[in-house]
């Protein structure tokens, strides 16, 4: 018994140190449990959990007692006791004190050891499962290497080191197919504690689509971004399909465009490759909204930008050969380049603009050339209004 003692007590010293568990906390977790252990095997002592007292110490091991008050006539022996009783435990006892008698059965050394070996393991399963859940809940908004374990309709199962990730079928991205054992590139959404009650570790949610699996490819491929010399200032995503990256530098001599094409566009193809072929226009972010819009409707060429600041609209002219080019298939160009700069985007030929403003008795060739640089700020065309909220994101072509 005296070994069973000690080595119930190691055993809680050394997975206290090896876990950076609090001892007396630990503790105080298996008394609770030897108290459970001897409620369930001496039920017909009518114990409860508020006259017990369980002690565990490295001299005695696990010792039960129960809590009695001390009364002159005993109404409730499994909570009361006698003074003359009492006396016999300890001499300095009066009416109305709390005694603990010891209620030790004699075979609770080994229920005792298979309660706390129970409660030990389970207290290793939390421990591992809490620094694993903050591990991962530190990597939220990163990208890890997956490997895929398993594929099921709604989900793929993917291993993410000691935790398993979860990728939904919400979060696959259009057209791309998950094989067991396929390397992928994840972005990691959100982990769920809430789910380490039932699970072996906590829940880890994955994205393909989400758009800040583009920026933080682009921050491993590209050097400038890591040390903060060119910055991405806002991304639009359809995955599987298009992104958009608006790009600055900080340094005047660098080309924040050309730092993240790379040499022979080299660093641009590995994001690409890792998209599964997703196509990516990198253009270069503007304080000015008007040269900013312009450049996010790249590859089209435009021709003017009519700013109204109020409505949070731009009004583009393009060429009319560059028109379906500048609204791009199914208006994807278009809208696009509306998320990525946060503006309402109507988009005219030419030749549409130049009819409107017949219609309003203006002769086009007499709108002064500083007008039609491609950038036009100040001139005050009275165009049609724009579509409502629920039109968007696709411009008008009309």
């Amino acid at each position: 018994m005296s070994n069973q003692k000690t080595d119930l007590m190691d055993a809680i010293t050394l997975l206290a140190r090896e876990k950076d568990m609090n001892e007396e906390s630990l503790i105080e977790t298996i008394e609770d449990a030897l108290k459970a252990a001897y409620r369930k095997n001496n039920k017909s002592s009518g114990a409860t959990q508020q006259n017990l007292s369980v002690y565990l110490t490295r001299k005695d091991g696990a010792r039960v007692f129960a809590r009695k008050t001390i009364v002159e006539e005993v109404e409730d022996p499994e909570t009361q006791i006698t003074l003359p009783e009492a006396l016999q435990i300890r001499a300095d006892l009066h009416v109305g004190d709390i005694v603990e008698i010891d209620v030790t059965p004699a075979d609770f050394g080994r229920v005792a050891a298979q309660a706390a070996k129970q409660m030990l393991v389970q207290r290793i399963r939390e421990a591992e499962r809490g620094k694993i859940y903050e591990e991962y809940a530190e990597k939220e908004n990163e990208i890890l290497t997956a490997i895929v374990q398993r594929v099921e309709p709604r989900a793929v199962y993917v291993e993410l080191g000691r935790t398993e990730g979860v990728l939904e079928s919400s979060q696959f991205m259009p057209g791309e197919e998950y094989r067991a054992n396929d390397h992928i590139k994840v972005y990691v959404l959100r982990v769920h504690r809430n789910h380490m009650e039932y699970a072996r570790t906590p829940q880890v949610l994955v994205s393909r689509i989400h758009p800040g699996l583009v920026k933080r490819l682009f921050e491993i491929e590209v050097p400038e971004i890591a040390t903060g010399i060119v910055q991405i200032k806002s991304i639009a995503r359809e995955a599987g399909s298009r992104t958009k990256l608006a790009v600055y530098s900080v340094e005047p001599m660098i080309d924040p465009v050309g730092a993240c094409v790379g040499p022979r566009g080299s660093r641009v193809e590995r994001v690409v490759n890792e998209l599964k072929g997703e196509k990516i226009d990198i253009i270069k972010w503007s304080p000015d909204p008007a040269e900013f819009v312009a450049n996010a409707l790249n590859p089209a060429h435009v021709v003017s930008v009519f700013i109204s600041d109020m409505e949070k609209i731009c009004r583009v002219v393009v060429p009319d050969t560059q028109l379906s080019l500048a609204i791009g298939k199914e208006g994807q160009n278009a809208r696009l380049a509306a998320k990525l700069t946060g503006w309402k985007i109507d988009i005219k030929s030419e030749t549409q603009v130049a009819e409107l403003m017949r219609e309003q008795g203006i002769n086009p060739e007499d709108i002064p050339q500083e007008y039609d640089d491609g950038m036009d700020m100040g001139y005050d065309m009275d165009l049609p209004p724009m579509p409502e909220d629920g039109d968007w994101p696709y411009p008008t072509q009309e």
